[in-house]
């Protein structure tokens, strides 16, 4: 099942536009991988994770995981550039993550 039959981009109540589930997730579940090119400044759309190996790496998000939105409670994580649910997730659900973790 490809991403974008997996989430969707739509208006959020946290910010702007967000990333949305169009399936259930079950706790654990990869929703998907946060891509784009490598960059090497901060900007919109980029995120930065911790790679053990190289440091800090950062990627211009060119996929619809670019609109994942921050949340102190959030229902995803980051494992590298990998989207997995936290929790179970509903279809209709906003995806979010915790932008001091990834």
């Amino acid at each position: 099942m490809s991403l974008a039959e997996r989430v969707r981009k739509a208006p959020s109540p946290i910010h702007g536009f967000g990333c949305f589930a169009q399936v259930s997730f079950a706790a654990g579940d990869h929703i998907g991988t946060f891509e784009g090119p490598e960059v090497q400044e901060d900007g919109t759309h980029v995120l930065w994770v911790y790679d053990p190996e190289n440091g800090a790496v950062a990627r211009r998000g060119a996929n619809l995981l670019r609109w994942l939105n921050h949340s102190e409670d959030p229902n995803a994580e980051l494992r590298a550039f990998e989207l997995h649910a936290r929790r179970p997730i509903a279809p209709g659900e906003e995806i979010t993550i915790d932008y001091s973790g990834a």
